[in-house]
């Protein structure tokens, strides 16, 4: 892609939050954390063939790895994060059952990726056999697995520290049942995911962490009643951000949803699937006045 493309295809979009904006350069005490984020990549490692009725040449690893080092270069703490379903959706995943989707996020220097229902398909000793692999760590907090190797390797919540911030990342996964064959996920044990992010919350601020992250494959909101993003933020006090997945859902810009009792705002971001936007968030911490704002960045990859 050349420059006048890029910049033709790179949206900017910008909200205020919690409080007043502060100045765009950072003072002495002030610190920017900058996340970056993906979901439902579904094995879309090669862009869309140019012959594509409605997504030519876009997506692909090589120009997402591009960005993401050239963020990388640009800003010093970066956290790249992804909210499930990287398996499952082109020949790649027929072929070679998550091994080139799990090495291509490791490459890319994933800090934190949760599970999406298709990360299932290809059945619980299929993941297991991917996990050597995978060069960073996945948080699940309600699939409850009995195999030793996905008690090791997952866990409800990790805490980050970038500079001087604690960043905790907790996963949330959709009931497998009726999504998964039942061979696929054998006795995982689904808990409901409202009671245990309470917990979570709770417990990481306990661990007196600055920005509570939920990677989640619940889903943006949907017709019917079922447990989404946007009911996690109204019963959930206390999330900062949720990292949304599995609807596909391409929010132009975040929403913020504010609890009914503490008033505490969640944004909640989502970018389509398959890698054709690469998400930004960018928080400043001003540690003296503890102010922040975020601004949210799309990139059209």
């Amino acid at each position: 892609m050349n420059r006048r493309d890029f910049i033709q295809k790179t949206c900017f979009l910008s909200t205020g939050l919690y409080w007043n904006a502060l100045p765009e350069a950072l003072s002495d005490s002030s610190i920017k954390l900058t996340i970056l984020h993906t979901n439902d990549t579904h094995s879309r490692i090669d862009p869309f063939p140019s012959h594509h009725h409605k997504y030519p040449n876009m997506g692909g690893v090589a120009k997402r790895s591009s960005l993401i080092e050239k963020i990388r270069k640009e800003e010093k703490n970066v956290l790249l994060l992804d909210a499930g379903d990287f398996f499952q959706g082109t020949p790649y995943f027929n072929f070679f059952h998550g091994e080139v989707e799990i090495k291509a996020l490791s490459a890319l220097g994933y800090d934190v990726v949760t599970l999406g229902n298709h990360d299932f398909d290809a059945g619980l000793s299929g993941l297991i056999r991917q996990l050597p692999h995978a060069n960073f760590q996945i948080v699940s907090a309600n699939y409850v697995f009995e195999e030793q190797e996905l008690k090791q390797k997952v866990k409800p919540y990790v805490i980050i520290n970038k500079d001087k911030l604690r960043i905790g990342i907790f996963g949330l996964g959709v009931k497998l049942e009726g999504l998964v064959p039942a061979k696929f996920f054998a006795n995982t044990k689904y808990i409901e995911p409202v009671e245990i992010a309470k917990e979570l919350v709770q417990e990481l601020k306990n661990k007196k962490v600055d920005y509570i992250i939920c990677l989640s494959h619940l889903g943006l909101e949907y017709e019917y009643e079922r447990i989404c993003d946007k009911q996690l933020a109204t019963l959930v006090e206390g999330i900062d951000l949720i990292i949304g997945g599995h609807t596909h859902t391409f929010l132009k810009e975040p929403l913020v949803v504010t609890h009914p009792i503490s008033g505490h705002q969640t944004v909640i971001c989502q970018v389509g699937f398959a890698g054709i936007w690469l998400g930004r968030i960018d928080i400043r911490f001003e540690t003296t006045r503890k102010k922040r704002i975020a601004t949210s960045h799309i990139t059209v990859i």
